[in-house]
């Protein structure tokens, strides 16, 4: 589940809209709910997401790693581009940023079998949902740029921060977990740092398509470049939420 806050900057308020990502039909009531302010979009950062989670479905019926990670942030994404599109200007682009982890590095991506039936690895799951928002990332801001808007589109990934994300591990790796996540791992506020980044910095702007780690533009695995791969993960997606993929 995702609680979107929405800041109203002139009156120094913040409002928090409930929104399940595991549910198509709660992003599309939230997106209608929000579009119903009539507030500006400046900004929209995919964070939401579950790790290590056991085989389970989402609400309709995709794997839940790809559903809640991944899908839910796709239609959500696509849903609010004609507000963000409309919120930005060309000397001052609204931004979407998503994040995405290292571990996309070793995700495998099944055109055939994307919500992984035929051999359910829950590690497995979640590296192929992280490499799917990567590509997601890219072609997004492909179609950007080929129609001239105010928009960019870039990924980010947090490093080992200490969170909840974590609770899924098996008993033995939790305890593992403790006396290493003190000394190697971040908190939250340094793990959002890359992600205020790419959200708010003047050098960033109208920068887009690309991957941030520890506040610096670095590369992602080598098939997030192939555009055959980026454009039938895009095509397969529109259909799985039933958007017209124009």
């Amino acid at each position: 589940m995702l609680m979107l806050f929405v800041c109203f900057w002139v009156l120094f308020t913040v409002e928090f809209l409930i929104l399940d990502l595991c549910s198509l039909k709660s992003v599309r009531q939230f997106v209608q709910r929000f579009k119903a302010r009539a507030l500006p979009l400046h900004v929209l950062v995919n964070n939401a997401g579950i790790m290590l989670v056991p085989e389970g479905k989402t609400e309709d019926g995709f794997e839940l790693h790809f559903g809640l990670n991944y899908l839910g942030h796709f239609l959500l994404t696509n849903l609010l581009l004609d507000k963000l599109q409309r919120s930005g200007r060309h000397d001052a682009c609204s931004r979407v940023v998503t994040m995405s982890s290292a571990t996309h590095h070793v995700g495998r991506l099944n055109m055939e079998d994307l919500q992984g039936r035929s051999c359910y690895s829950a590690h497995g799951a979640y590296s192929q949902s992280k490499l799917a928002l990567v590509l997601f990332t890219y072609h997004l801001q492909e179609r950007l740029t080929a129609a001239g808007l105010p928009v960019t589109s870039n990924a980010v990934d947090p490093g080992m921060v200490d969170t909840d994300l974590y609770n899924n591990l098996c008993i033995p790796a939790q305890a593992a977990k403790k006396p290493v996540a003190k000394m190697l791992f971040r908190t939250p506020a340094e793990g959002a740092s890359t992600a205020i980044l790419a959200a708010t910095a003047s050098q960033l702007e109208g920068v887009g398509g690309c991957y941030f780690y520890n506040g610096e533009r670095t590369e992602s695995a080598d098939i997030t470049y192939d555009h055959n791969v980026r454009a039938e993960l895009w095509k397969q997606s529109c259909a799985l939420v039933g958007l017209q993929e124009a």
